[in-house]
């Protein structure tokens, strides 16, 4: 099958990007508005981007029910601040509860029943339930579309960086089987990432 994108809609297009780009981090990202109200929604175009400075990127997609941004997007653009939550199994239905499209000034902390914390270096709170979240100020926003189907890439900048006792091994690691994160699929889907296998990285070949 060869596809051209410019030939499918925008929803035909996702699945097939979505069914194939896995397994997606979350970035469960905390926010507020200039207001103060918080927000708490996940979103699975996340990743790294480098680390010094240490920088990480989320990607707010545009709504199709009203061609609007989220709000996650709105109170970065106020505040310039966000926080990501990494999510571990056990956070699994809370994380989606807060995946619901709901009013602005709805608790998303309250609804998901989970435990806002406040951040050392940043406005936005943390959620406590989680092992490992990033303070982040932010680096700049790029706007790809604004239409349906389009997004915005968020980088932000890691102030500050909590992890629990409880996943961190010495020679600043992170213990995988304790952390218990899951990926992103398609549709329902989600993985454990849980079963692993090494493959050793072949010497440089070159700079000698």
């Amino acid at each position: 099958m060869d596809i051209k994108p410019s030939d499918l809609p925008h929803k035909e297009m996702y699945k097939l990007m979505i069914g194939s780009i896995v397994p997606r981090p979350i970035a469960w990202v905390s926010t507020i508005n200039a207001e103060g109200q918080p927000n708490l929604a996940p979103f699975s175009f996340f990743t790294a981007v480098c680390s010094s400075p240490p920088t990480i990127l989320f990607c707010p997609g545009i709504r199709d029910a009203d061609a609007a941004h989220k709000d996650t997007l709105y109170n970065v653009q106020a505040t310039g601040e966000f926080v990501v939550n990494i999510v571990s199994e056990p956070l699994a239905e809370a994380m989606n509860i807060t995946a619901t499209e709901l009013p602005a000034e709805i608790n998303e902390f309250e609804r998901a029943q989970v435990t806002a914390v406040p951040s050392l270096t940043v406005r936005p709170p943390r959620v406590a339930e989680s092992l490992i979240h990033y303070e982040c100020k932010l680096n700049q926003i790029i706007t790809i579309s604004d239409q349906p189907g389009g997004g915005n890439i968020v980088i932000g900048t890691v102030l500050h960086l909590h992890i629990d006792d409880s996943v961190y091994l010495e020679g600043n690691k992170i213990d995988l089987h304790k952390l218990e994160a899951i990926g992103r699929l398609a549709g329902p889907s989600y993985c454990r990432v849980n079963d692993f296998f090494d493959i050793h990285r072949l010497p440089p070949e070159i700079g000698k």
